[in-house]
């Protein structure tokens, strides 16, 4: 009788540990999908590091080149150029029409 109550007594315990095991086998998984999760962000995280990096860079250029003030400056320039360009080519194109308009009735007369 004292061998069954130690036989089942260990079987409980077996049981037990196994029941532990188990649980400590689930939480460890858990823990590794956790550890994935937390890997693809600081994957994410470095490449959007990289990407900052590459801007700041690229900004610097820029900066040795032209600083953003000037190239404001350098635009709005620019468009007053379009805008002068294309009232140069309007006056050209009414004076010749005129010329043109000139020497035509000169041929009549």
């Amino acid at each position: 009788m004292a061998s069954e109550s130690s036989t089942s007594g260990w079987e409980q315990y077996n049981e037990i540990v196994l029941q532990q095991l188990e649980n400590l086998s689930v939480g460890i998984e858990a823990l590794r999908s956790d550890l994935l999760s937390v890997k693809e962000q600081l994957i994410e995280l470095k490449v959007k590091e990289d990407k900052v990096q590459d801007l700041k860079i690229w900004k610097e250029k820029m900066d040795e080149v032209i600083s953003p003030t000037q190239l404001k400056s350098a635009l709005n320039e620019l468009d007053e150029l379009k805008i002068y360009k294309t009232k140069a080519i309007t006056v050209f194109a009414v004076v010749q029409f005129m010329m043109a308009t000139a020497l035509a009735l000169s041929q009549l007369y």
